[in-house]
Parts: structure tokens; sequence; C-alpha cells
């Protein structure tokens, strides 16, 4: 399993996905499922952004800024209006526009079942789930690592399939969520 999705799925007893489907009046199974295609839609694109000029220096900086990975500690946080608001802004660096968060949501509504209206709300808590999940993964690498060391060490959490590769995995999970419609 990826292992953001894991720990998107699992810290703190599961709490933030519960809380993730509580909001949303989903099944566990069902917020899961949600879960399992939003996460690596927005893993892909993280990925897309790091390949960047100043993208992985942005995205770590980011995430030793923020407060991440209180939304993973702290799942009640999750309901909140600002919860919202950090997760569109998240969504905005990810995804670069609206109609490629509509995309990820109608593609994850095909796989799962699950209304893409639902899903659409949902994007905002999943995107600070995932920094949250990323915050807590990077909070072992020193703030004064090379940028070589940053990358290597991002290569190892966004590379799904372990093949030292980031390309592959982003052109294949960006190909069925907007190559599939």
């Amino acid at each position: 399993m990826n292992p953001i999705l894991d720990m998107s799925l699992n810290t703190a007893g599961g709490g933030a996905a519960q809380q993730v489907g509580h909001q949303f009046g989903l099944p566990e199974h069902q917020t899961s499922s949600a879960l399992t295609q939003l996460v690596p839609a927005l893993m892909a694109g993280l990925q897309r952004n790091t390949s960047q000029p100043g993208g992985l220096e942005a995205l770590m900086g980011a995430l030793r800024s923020g407060n991440h990975a209180d939304y993973l500690d702290e799942p009640q946080m999750l309901t909140q209006e600002a919860t919202t608001e950090d997760g569109d802004s998240i969504l905005g660096h990810v995804f670069g526009s609206k109609d490629v968060s509509r995309a990820v949501a109608a593609r994850a509504s095909e796989q799962t079942g699950i209304g893409a209206d639902v899903l659409k709300k949902m994007l905002p808590m999943v995107a600070t789930l995932v920094m949250g999940a990323l915050s807590k993964r990077t909070a072992s690498v020193p703030s004064s690592a090379s940028e070589t060391a940053a990358g290597g060490f991002m290569n190892l959490l966004l590379d799904q399939n372990r093949d030292g590769s980031l390309a592959d995995d982003a052109i294949g999970i960006l190909g069925r969520f907007m190559g599939g419609r």
C-alpha cells in the first residue's frame, strides 16, 4: 500500500479517515474506497509539481513551515472551515485548476460509486490529510539536508511502485484520472 494512503487511513487509530467518512455520511468501506482513489491522484499531482523547477523546495518549505501533521493527530480539525480553506489552497497548488479537481472527482466517482459532488467536497479534506502524512514522513529529514538528499527522500515517498522512477507513477495515475474520461 502507498505509505501516504496507509498513514491517511490508519494514523491515530484511523481517526482521520473516520472523521472524513462521518463528515460525508459514508460508511468505512466507502471512505476507504474514496481515499484509495483520491490520495494517489493528489500524490501524482505532487509528483508533477516537485519535478518542476523550485517545486521540491516549495513543497519541503510548506511541509516544514505548516502544521499539517495536526490534521492526522487531531482529526476533529478536519471539519473546521479553516481546514477546508487550507485544503482548497493545497488543491490549487497541486492541480492548478478546478477543472482538474472536478475531473479527479468524476473519475473517482466512476471507480467508487460515490457521487462526484461528494468527492469534490471531500477533496480539500483529503488534500490536508496528504499534506499531514507527508509532513509526518518528512519530519525525520533534517532541515539542513541538501536538495539531493531531500529529493532522494521525496523520491522514496512518492515512487509508488518503488522502481526508482517517479515519471511512470505520475503518468500512470494522471492518465487514469485525466485520460480515462
